[in-house]
């Protein structure tokens, strides 16, 4: 990971400049630098993953344009080939140097064309303005607001604009920003028309997309890991990796030192698949000093994405701490995709999609952004295949009819299209699914909610509550969460919608815990 910071707005303090842009320095460890345009600053903290000399270093230059910009551009190479026939010269291997011609040839048309996890801006010397612009999932964060006088800034997180602006909000994925307005270029949510694909013909294709998204996310010019739960989506993403590889991979799991679920499951495909795995195993007391961290680089109070958190930040440090990993591939957006416990309540297939929907457009404010930040605070680079353009734009389009559960098992379609080629054991691809923060241990949950019930009385509670009138806390576990992140983010609840939880419009899903445990469906998940 990287970290940008633009301020539109000439004759700043380079120093106060220089603050803001190390409150994320941990996305960027590496090298930092910043430029003075005419009309504003720009910085960048860099992480050095492909082509990782200093001169991959940002801002880049061209004919007086400038950019900043944290992502992987895959294919670029091609299009660095195409580019240099039409006599660009590049200075490094970085993959982001040919935002600036590829600018210079489409102007924001070419936003539309990347197929990448990005968040960028642009300075335009000939136009004297700043574009800002997101992937369409908004796998890589940006965030904006506008200081006290009116002038926009741009950040990574929103930790950068804190005290600077009075309304911090997500950029929107999918968009671009210039000349004042906010212009949708790619929403993968909206299905154009339905795919009238047979189950055979689908199986192939998500079975085929899916392994070309992992293995265009193989590239790095630093070692790789792999996030491994036990669980169906980080399972084939470590399977298909390590045949494409063909070679062991490193993979990492972690689990609570009493009830970790996953542990034997992650062991089961480890040695399945020949990798190189390492367990980390964490104990109440670790979960309860992570509380706060956590919440402090994540920027939320969401409680699912609290709670699903701490195992990967805690895992994530201990791959910094004790490896040479600096890029890793997680399974998250398969559950927006294919469905989770609660979507088999879905009343239609039409209540199905535009839930799937709801989800993707919502995915940069909760597992999205779990994975961003528990990865990028512990300065590396997260990568998530299941969120392939290519790959999750066909998925939406599915007739949602054949997407539902009336297989008698969920996400059919996904454990499908993998039984052919038996790249994990059959027992994983048919498991039942578990909520992250029960697998790594149900105590994990118990533990929070038994901290948060000790740290709050009844009225202390019902006193607390009444200091919040957006996305109301509704118990204490979530009070707690709240409070932290007002201790951090003051006044910026409406980064985050609400809180993640099921559809209660939908019987059966009318719960006050967003746990999948307290389903009436969960059944055999997570033993």
């Amino acid at each position: 990971m990287c970290s940008i910071l633009t301020y539109c707005r000439a004759g700043l303090s380079e120093k106060f400049f220089g603050d803001m842009l190390s409150k994320t320095s941990s996305r960027g460890p590496d090298m930092s630098d910043v430029v003075v345009v005419e009309k504003g600053v720009m910085g960048f903290n860099r992480l050095a993953i492909m082509g990782p000399t200093p001169k991959g270093m940002q801002p880049f230059e061209l004919n007086g344009n400038y950019v900043v910009c944290n992502g992987e551009l895959y294919g670029f190479s091609d299009l660095k080939k195409y580019l240099i026939s039409l006599g660009y010269e590049f200075k490094s291997e970085s993959d982001c140097e040919i935002i600036l011609p590829l600018y210079e040839k489409l102007g924001c048309k070419m936003f539309s064309f990347l197929d990448a996890e990005f968040a960028c801006v642009i300075y335009d010397a000939k136009e004297k303005s700043f574009i800002a612009a997101r992937d369409p999932i908004g796998i890589r964060p940006l965030y904006y607001g506008e200081d006290k006088d009116g002038y926009m800034v741009f950040a990574s997180e929103p930790k950068n604009l804190i005290g600077v602006c009075k309304d911090i909000k997500p950029f929107p994925p999918g968009h671009y920003y210039k000349d004042g307005k906010f212009v949708c270029y790619r929403d993968i949510s909206s299905v154009p028309g339905v795919c009238e694909d047979k189950v055979p013909v689908i199986a192939k294709k998500i079975h085929d997309k899916l392994m070309r998204g992992i293995e265009k996310r193989l590239s790095a010019d630093t070692p790789v890991g792999f996030l491994l739960s036990g669980g169906l989506d980080s399972s084939l993403v470590c399977g298909a990796a390590a045949k494409i590889l063909d070679k062991p991979i490193e993979t990492f799991a972690i689990g609570m030192d009493i009830d970790a679920i996953d542990l034997k499951y992650a062991r089961k495909v480890a040695e399945y698949i020949g990798s190189n795995h390492h367990e980390v195993i964490i104990t109440k007391e670790d979960v309860i000093a992570a509380v706060d961290p956590v919440i402090q680089a994540l920027g939320t109070y969401d409680i699912t994405t609290v709670r699903a958190s701490i195992g990967m930040y805690l895992l994530c440090k201990w791959i910094r701490e004790n490896t040479d990993i600096r890029v890793v591939l997680t399974g998250e957006i398969s559950d927006e995709l294919f469905g989770y416990k609660y979507t088999d309540f879905a009343p239609s297939p039409d209540e199905f999609q535009k839930e799937a929907a709801k989800r993707i457009r919502e995915l940069h404010m909760y597992d999205v952004l779990r994975a961003d930040r528990c990865i990028s605070v512990n300065s590396l680079e997260a990568r998530v295949p299941f969120g392939d353009l290519d790959f999750a734009e066909y998925v939406m389009s599915i007739d949602p009819s054949t997407k539902m559960n009336t297989y008698g098992i969920g996400k059919y379609l996904l454990r499908h299209a993998f039984e052919e080629d038996e790249i994990i054991p059959r027992e994983i691809l048919m498991r039942e699914k578990a909520a992250f923060s029960d697998a790594v241990g149900h105590s994990l949950r118990d533990d929070l909610i038994e901290y948060a019930n000790e740290l709050y009385s009844d009225s202390a509670y019902e006193s607390g509550i009444e200091k919040y009138s957006h996305a109301k806390p509704f118990t204490k576990e979530s009070l707690m969460y709240r409070d932290i992140f007002e201790k951090y983010y003051p006044g910026q609840s409406s980064m985050i919608t609400d809180f993640w939880m099921p559809n209660k419009e939908w019987e059966g899903c009318d719960v006050n815990d967003p746990s999948a445990r307290v389903l009436s469906n969960y059944g055999a998940s997570g033993k």
